[in-house]
């Protein structure tokens, strides 16, 4: 739990919301299909898929398991955003891989401190968690961890994953300004939400190997060099930031 918490009204209203879950892919035909029947639909309204180029059956499986898809353009952060202004009857926005690491079981935990108005954005931790053998490499917790240290010195607020699996309101993550097309997206919804006041909550989640396919960022020491460039770019450019104008309102509207 992080510092911000402590300010929850200790009288909790619970709050309805409709659930989209998003997906960004970029050819996952091995793992998207089942990914998207797993998921638990008493607790997910809607599911959009948001392909960036896929040139493979992604698209075509994605449909065939019942999610919308959309063609969000190159970029997993471009693909996050296309899909949450798309989402335009949800309340709430959960994210996960289309690579069937994460537990849709856990979408659940997710969204709930977010329904009953305790907390504004809840992530999930891998660190924390109960990663399967083999599914998560040191330099992916080394790099949550550093990235984690910037952040509490940053805005006090205590992270230790850059985990994919998340849920937000989706007018709250309208608000935050969101402005990285890529690998960048993750650190900086969780920068842009703590610079705006947020009450975070972090939680453990279960992660395991991925399905099918090869990782295109994290799950390989070539891809997170590829990507750490971008990701520290984008901790340097939010990092430089004031403190948004804007986090007395969303934290008094509950956002």
């Amino acid at each position: 739990m992080t510092p911000a918490a402590k300010d929850a009204n200790p009288v909790l209203l619970p709050r309805t919301g409709s659930v989209t879950l998003v997906i960004p892919t970029l050819n996952e035909e091995a793992s998207i299909g089942d990914v998207v029947r797993a998921i638990p639909r008493d607790v997910v309204e809607r599911v959009i898929v948001a392909d960036g180029g896929s040139t493979d059956a992604t698209v075509e499986r994605a449909l065939d398991a019942g999610a919308d898809v959309i063609d969000a353009g190159r970029g997993y952060g471009r693909a996050c955003l296309a899909a949450a202004n798309a989402a335009e009857q949800a309340e709430i926005l959960v994210f996960m891989d289309g690579d069937g690491a994460d537990d849709p079981d856990g979408i659940a935990a997710l969204i709930a401190p977010i329904r009953v108005g305790a907390f504004d954005f809840v992530i999930g931790s891998r660190a924390r968690g109960a990663p399967e053998p083999g599914s998560i490499t040191w330099h992916q917790l080394a790099a949550g961890y550093l990235a984690g240290l910037g952040m509490r010195a940053l805005y006090g607020v205590r992270y230790t994953d850059m985990c994919a699996f998340r849920a937000i309101r989706r007018d709250t993550l309208l608000c935050l300004g969101m402005t990285e097309m890529t690998y960048g997206w993750n650190i900086e919804m969780q920068m842009r939400a703590a610079s705006a006041g947020l009450r975070i909550l972090e939680v453990p989640v279960p992660y395991r190997c991925r399905s099918g396919g090869t990782s295109k960022v994290a799950g390989s020491l070539r891809g997170t060099l590829r990507a750490a460039p971008r990701i520290v770019a984008t901790f340097v450019r939010v990092a430089g930031r004031k403190r948004s104008p804007d986090a007395k309102v969303m934290r008094e509207r509950g956002a």
